[in-house]
């Protein structure tokens, strides 16, 4: 893998997934919230998708 950084994220369905992109989207001067729209790799639609917190051990 390159120097690209993966996110590690879950969708609305619970399905976990790492992506590649992970876009900050914004709507006017403020932020939306940690959620974005993404297509799921495991139930193939666009879903709402959080940050997953990682245990570090």
């Amino acid at each position: 893998m390159g120097s690209m950084e993966r996110t590690v994220v879950r969708c609305a369905e619970g399905h976990v997934f790492s992506t590649a992109s992970f876009p900050l989207a914004q709507l006017g001067a403020g932020r939306i919230g940690p959620a974005r729209l993404i297509r799921c790799p495991r139930c193939a639609r666009l879903r709402h998708a959080v940050p997953v917190e990682l245990e570090r051990r």
